[in-house]
């Protein structure tokens, strides 16, 4: 059978991780290494070492060849400009968070689940951002919701835990019965599920708007888009840091790229719409941030704000056919991964530290700067990108989504560029509070009595601290893999 990197890529976590699970649980049962290597760990590190060397090589076909297709029955699967990013994304912060659970999960006895699952979780992502038909689309989306939930609610003693898991998928299962009713409409008009074919047929209609409509609405709920943002706070605040790092950095983001490709393949303009979402995003998530006093939910409700940013640009792109509002969108969405997954893993870091899984104040970090400044300053640098600030990659992303705002020279767009600079500031409002309370001068006890920081857990973040700044210094470096990713949108939205 001829190689073939995009479906090998796919097929690694998804195929090896109940493999690897099984051999753990084997070697538990019989001791069959004598070791306490805890395989699992170790097991997913090579998995995927070895998803890396196909993205390589998937990466060097695209560069030579343009967009790779792979065909079996049903299944069409796809690596084009825009999938490249958002696997390498994935990627990228799944083997962060991989290496930073070593220790973080390692008094856990279920810690051989967790990186099925997180191996299972990533699988079913790359999956989703490969395929070129709604029908296999909606199931990728169901397999990613699935593993995710069960990560949600992996803390399952917890009955805020399992809370947050149930409402998870309750949620979630609405949204997908939104997508399959939207999708069903589609296919008694068309006869196709295929995202090409749909494109080139006669659009004219009024279902194509309610199909739409039903994409927007279903996966707004996994996108997190307001008003169907409600399960988001508790999902994210339950979830071992790890696993808050991978919904707010690539599970919501993986879900807005599944909605722009169906929204790609409907002859119509949908920038206005993005456009109106986006700016309510920015002003309801910082609202809700502004009185929080648990970290981790502040964390989640700016992630709203942060979609918000993203989808404003795309829906900049669109509605003045841009590609610089393509690629402010996309820009965006690579370094609110770094970003935020830095944030959150940081937080875990504390979290760690004082050794609790009880929910985190912001208070209870007063003083950490003077006992651990390497967390402090990456948890600083995070939020700091995060609020906008020069020189880092967070500004760089939102100053070019204002650029292409501006460059529309319409007023009512320059008017809501100006409102979405002004939300920049506004985050600043919860984001310094936490910073000021990290360089306090008087520290908790139980900061004092903290404990030591593995470099498992301190490596991740050192890796990440240092791509937000070079990302802000050098936005340039990127442009080769986010041009192509925006040329897809440029193309698929009338470009």
């Amino acid at each position: 059978m001829e190689f073939n990197s995009v479906a090998t890529l796919i097929a690694l976590p998804l195929a090896l991780s109940p493999v690897a699970y099984l051999v753990e649980r084997l070697d538990r049962k019989i001791h069959l290494l004598h070791s306490n290597l805890h395989l699992m760990r170790w097991m997913a590190l090579l998995i995927l070492a070895l998803a890396w060397g196909v993205f390589g090589i998937a990466a060097h076909d695209f560069d030579t060849d343009g967009t790779l297709t792979y065909r079996a029955s049903m299944v069409t699967l796809q690596l084009d400009g825009l999938s490249l990013l958002v696997c390498g994304t994935i990627l990228a912060l799944g083997t962060l968070v991989a290496i930073y659970s070593i220790d973080y999960m390692a008094e856990d006895d279920a810690a051989d689940k967790y990186y099925a699952l997180l191996l299972l979780l990533m699988g079913t992502m790359l999956g989703l951002v490969c395929t070129r038909d709604l029908f296999n689309l909606w199931v990728w989306f169901e397999a990613m919701a699935i593993s995710a939930s069960f990560l949600v609610a992996f803390y399952r003693e917890q009955s805020a835990s399992l809370e947050a898991g149930v409402k998870y998928i309750v949620q979630s299962a609405v949204g997908s019965a939104f997508i399959l009713l939207g999708i069903a409409l589609i296919l008694a008009e068309t006869g196709t599920v295929d995202l090409q074919e749909i494109a080139q047929t006669s659009q004219h209609a009024p279902v194509f708007w309610a199909a739409g409509g039903l994409f927007v609405a279903g996966f707004g709920v996994k996108m997190a888009l307001v008003p169907f943002h409600t399960w988001l706070p508790d999902a994210h605040a339950q979830a071992p840091s790890g696993i808050s790092a991978m919904l707010s950095g690539v599970v919501i983001e993986v879900a807005l790229i599944a909605l722009l490709r169906t929204l790609g393949s409907l002859a119509f303009s949908w920038g206005t719409l993005l456009i109106g979402f986006g700016a309510v995003n920015m002003l309801v998530g910082n609202l809700l941030a502004l009185r929080q006093t648990l970290i981790k939910r502040m964390l989640a409700y700016s992630s709203l704000s942060q979609m918000g940013y993203m989808v404003f640009g795309i829906g900049v792109g669109i509605y003045a056919h841009s590609m610089n509002g393509f690629e402010g969108g996309l820009f965006h969405f690579f370094n609110h991964a770094l970003m935020k997954g830095l944030a959150f893993l940081a937080v875990g870091a504390f979290i760690y530290i004082l050794d609790t899984h009880q929910p985190l104040k912001i208070s209870d970090l007063r003083g950490a700067s003077q006992r651990y400044p390497l967390i402090a300053l990456a948890l600083s640098l995070a939020l700091l990108g995060l609020g906008g600030l020069p020189p880092l990659a967070g500004f760089m992303s939102k100053w070019q989504i204002f650029a292409a705002g501006m460059a529309v020279h319409e007023s009512a767009i320059t008017g809501l560029v100006i409102f979405a600079a002004l939300n920049s500031v506004l985050s600043l409002a919860y984001y310094a509070p936490v910073i000021n309370v990290l360089y306090s001068r008087q520290n908790t006890p139980e900061i004092s009595q903290g404990r030591r920081v593995p470099i498992t857990i301190g490596l991740p973040l050192l890796v990440m601290a240092v791509a937000i700044v070079v990302s802000g210094v050098d936005p340039g470096l990127l442009h080769g893999i986010l041009e192509p990713a925006a040329r897809v949108l440029f193309t698929a939205f009338g470009g």
